[in-house]
């Protein structure tokens, strides 16, 4: 039992010397921690009070009541590290359903500067647009550096 202990130890050991991780300071990171996707009522709120129970319950008499909503806000918590002087942009694909019963498709998107801590960026559909967009079925958050993408985060219908 030892030997074979000892035998799977020093293997992955030399599995380790043999391919070590890249340095810190090399990689590249950025991630999409958190969206929040937010209705706003015709006033442009998302909520009646700074309470995330009634930001909550708020959010929920807006769906049923489609009728009040003026616009759709994707609120993204998002961090990018090793990224001096880079372009950053952070994506929102977003599929729905028309109003004459048709799959639509939009993207929106906006240039961030990464910085040391997480930073949140809103990404909103509002007027003509969110009207003629319809009801969102899924979406997909994405921020990209150039063309290589370093976080991501969708829905579950994506």
């Amino acid at each position: 039992m030892t030997l074979l202990l000892l035998g799977s130890l020093s293997a992955f050991a030399a599995d380790a010397t043999n391919n070590p991780p890249p340095r810190q300071a090399e990689v590249e990171t950025g991630r999409v921690l958190k969206v929040l996707p937010l209705f706003l009522d015709l006033q442009g709120h998302d909520a009646i009070s700074p309470s995330l129970f009634d930001r909550d319950a708020y959010q929920a008499y807006l769906r049923k009541n489609t009728n009040e909503i003026s616009a759709i806000r994707f609120d993204v918590q998002w961090k990018a590290s090793n990224t001096a002087g880079a372009k950053l942009n952070l994506r929102a694909e977003l599929r729905g359903i028309g109003a004459d019963g048709m799959p639509t498709q939009t993207v929106l998107e906006q240039t961030v500067k990464p910085g040391i801590f997480s930073r949140w960026t809103s990404l909103p559909l509002a007027g003509a647009d969110f009207k003629k967009f319809g009801s969102l079925i899924a979406w997909r958050v994405t921020l990209w550096d150039g063309d290589q993408m370093l976080g991501e985060q969708k829905s579950f219908l994506w």
